[in-house]
């Protein structure tokens, strides 16, 4: 039989996102969205199998077990090439870019040190929008770890008649002031008008304390099952309250979960963090 007969080894599914580098860009997209999805098959072909047959994952050529986290890091480091190419190291907003000719040289320190792919490797999504930044510094922790209360450097910023323009925390002018208290000591803040809500306490000297405030609203995430199959739906309602099912790309509900937070980033950046998910049994 000829080499296209048989699967394709590790070795081959690594030349193959090298080539897919060099194509024109008009090409690459779709030749890559075939990649991805080709890995993603052998990745549930391979679970399904051993789920099966209660055996070890399938070998290649050479014995070398082709395992779930193999495959996985094969995608996330897939989406972590196309992220770069799409929106280059400093994310989207911040310094956009034509269309890429050549694709990003990446080398070893890259990869150890990328905070994007770690990201990635968490199994999150790059935030469509820039976050927050701590002395210059993405700080992701703000909008998505523990609802923990912050020690900051932190000053309003007022126009002639007293009212707040803006807020500067931890070195980031690109603060809105919501809301104030009659004592000018407490604000709501949200960074650029996007993400979360939070809250902020000043004191005397510049200092004082921001605590993102937890989501005001609920939207259901609900599970199908069909042929043996699991498939995850958000429930949408706008202003108007007109319902809109999202299909959500995830086989668990902690990726269905992930998705949807990216679904709102991407579609109500103002809504994102400020929702939190039920989970429902269709």
């Amino acid at each position: 039989m000829s080499k296209p007969d048989f699967p394709l080894d590790a070795d081959d599914v690594l030349i193959f996102a090298g080539q897919i580098a060099r194509l024109a860009p008009s090409d690459a997209e779709w030749v890559r969205r075939l990649w991805l999805e080709m890995l993603r098959a052998r990745a549930s072909e391979a679970e399904l199998l051993a789920a099966r047959s209660g055996r070890q994952p399938a070998t290649d050529d050479r014995g070398e077990p082709l395992d779930d986290h193999l495959a996985q890091v094969a995608l996330d480091t897939a989406e972590w090439l196309r992220t770069l190419w799409e929106v280059g190291y400093m994310g989207a907003g911040n310094f956009r870019s034509q269309p890429r000719s050549a694709f990003p040289s990446i080398d070893l320190e890259d990869v150890r040190k990328s905070s994007l792919f770690l990201r990635i490797r968490q199994g999150k999504h790059a935030l469509p929008f820039p976050p927050p930044t701590r002395r210059g510094m993405p700080w992701h922790e703000l909008l998505e770890g523990p609802e923990q209360t912050h020690a900051v450097d932190a000053e309003i910023l007022r126009d002639e008649t007293g009212r707040p323009l803006a807020a500067i925390i931890e070195g980031c002018a690109e603060w809105q002031v919501i809301d104030e208290t009659t004592d000018q000591r407490e604000f709501v803040v949200q960074h650029r008008g996007k993400g979360p809500t939070y809250r902020l306490w000043l004191n005397d000297d510049f200092t004082g304390d921001l605590q993102r405030l937890a989501p005001s609203s609920t939207c259901n995430i609900s599970r199908q099952e069909r042929g043996g199959f699991h498939s995850y739906t958000l429930e949408w309602s706008d202003e108007a309250g007109h319902t809109q099912l999202v299909a959500l790309r995830a086989v668990t509900w902690e990726r269905a979960e992930s998705e949807a937070q990216h679904w709102l980033a991407t579609t109500h950046p103002d809504r994102y963090g400020r929702i939190r998910f039920a989970r429902c049994e269709a």
